[in-house]
């Protein structure tokens, strides 16, 4: 992990703490041998984070649609008055 880390301005601490939240989301795989750690990219954990990110957008979406119609019909009876 300390081949990993030096390239990065941060402690080897917080680098670990980040590749726990990426094992986590399943976007990285660790396989421990001995003291060393073998990390591996996960691509087909990029599938669920793709699902969840296509569902944010889709609700993002929604809402800027309602907040449109909303602001169309403001305008259309400000423009009545």
């Amino acid at each position: 992990m300390t081949a990993l880390a030096k390239p990065f301005r941060i402690s080897l601490p917080a680098v670990s703490r980040h590749l726990r939240v990426l094992e986590t989301a399943r976007l990285i795989k660790r396989q421990r041998h001995g003291r060393e750690h073998l990390i591996r990219w996960h691509p087909a954990g990029m599938e669920d984070a793709r699902r969840w990110i296509a569902q944010c957008a889709a609700a993002w979406e929604s809402a800027f649609d309602s907040l449109d119609d909303l602001l169309k019909t403001a305008q259309q009876k400000e423009k009545m008055r």
